[in-house]
C-alpha cells in the first residue's frame, strides 16, 4: 500500500469538511509517520508558494524529487495542496501544528525544513519572502539561527557558510565535540535512520546534500586546526 493511499483516509476528512489543522491533530496520534510527513511538505509547501505568490514549473518538478507521485494519486496530492493553499489558516498555524505532531522529535522537522528548501530553490531564486517564510517556520520548530544557516547553507550557493554552522557547534568548541557532532549528523542522515523517523523512501535523496555539505564542514575545520 502505498503512501499517498495511506494518505487517502487524512483526505476523506477534509472531503467531510475538516481543516488541515484538524487533520494534524488527527496524524498526531498516528503511527504512521509517513503520511504525516508527505502532509506536512504539501502544506507548508503551498503555504510557501503563496507566499511568494506564484507556482513555477520548476517547484512542480522538485516536488515531484522529494516525492514520486503516481499518476493515479495525482489527485490527491492537488488536492491537499489546494486546500492549504485557500485555507484561511496562516502557515503558523500550520507549522505550529506540524511541531506539536512531532512533539520533541527535531530530526523529521529537520527532514521537511530540507525539503522545502529544495522545493524553493527549484528556480534558481531565494525569493526574500520564501526567506522570510523559512526563517519564522524554522522559529517555531524550535531552531536556532546556527541551525537555521547550516541547513540555509546546504541550498543557498550565495548565503554565508560557516562549517561550525554546518555541524551545529561553537567554533570555541574542542576538536572532540566538533567530530562527535559530525559523527552524530552523519549516522542522522542514514537512509534507515531517515526510514524509521516517517521520511517517505522517495525523499530520503535529499540527505545526500545534507551528507555532502556535513562532510565538507568537517573537512573544512579539520583543515583550518591542522
Amino acid at each position: 500500500m502505498s503512501i499517498w493511499t495511506r494518505m487517502a483516509e487524512a483526505i476523506a476528512a477534509l472531503a467531510n469538511g475538516e481543516g488541515l489543522s484538524t487533520v494534524f491533530d488527527k496524524l498526531r496520534a498516528s503511527p504512521d509517520r509517513t503520511v504525516a510527513f508527505a502532509i506536512a511538505v504539501i502544506a507548508l509547501g503551498a503555504k510557501m508558494a503563496k507566499a511568494d505568490g506564484l507556482v513555477t514549473k520548476d517547484e512542480v518538478v522538485a516536488f515531484r524529487e522529494v516525492f514520486l507521485i503516481p499518476p493515479e494519486e495525482e489527485a490527491n496530492a492537488a488536492r491537499v495542496f489546494n486546500l492549504a493553499r485557500q485555507d484561511i489558516a496562516g502557515y503558523d498555524t500550520y507549522a505550529k501544528r506540524i511541531k506539536a505532531m512531532y512533539a520533541d522529535d527535531d530530526g523529521p522537522l529537520c527532514d521537511l525544513m530540507e525539503g522545502l528548501f529544495h522545493i524553493a530553490m527549484a528556480d534558481g531564486v531565494y525569493h526574500p519572502m520564501e526567506d522570510d517564510f523559512l526563517q519564522e517556520v524554522a522559529d517555531i520548530f524550535g531552531f536556532d539561527e546556527r541551525r537555521f544557516k547550516g541547513i540555509r547553507a546546504q541550498f543557498v550557493a550565495e548565503a554565508e557558510r560557516d562549517p561550525y554552522d554546518v555541524l551545529g557547534v561553537e567554533p570555541s568548541a574542542p576538536m572532540d565535540d566538533v567530530r562527535a557532532a559530525w559523527r552524530a549528523l552523519v549516522r542522522e542522515t542514514h537512509p534507515d535512520r531517515m526510514l524509521a523517523r516517517g521520511v517517505p523512501e522517495e525523499a530520503i535523496k535529499l540527505a545526500e546534500r545534507r551528507l555532502v555539505a556535513v562532510n565538507q564542514a568537517w573537512e573544512e575545520i579539520q583543515g583550518a586546526r591542522v
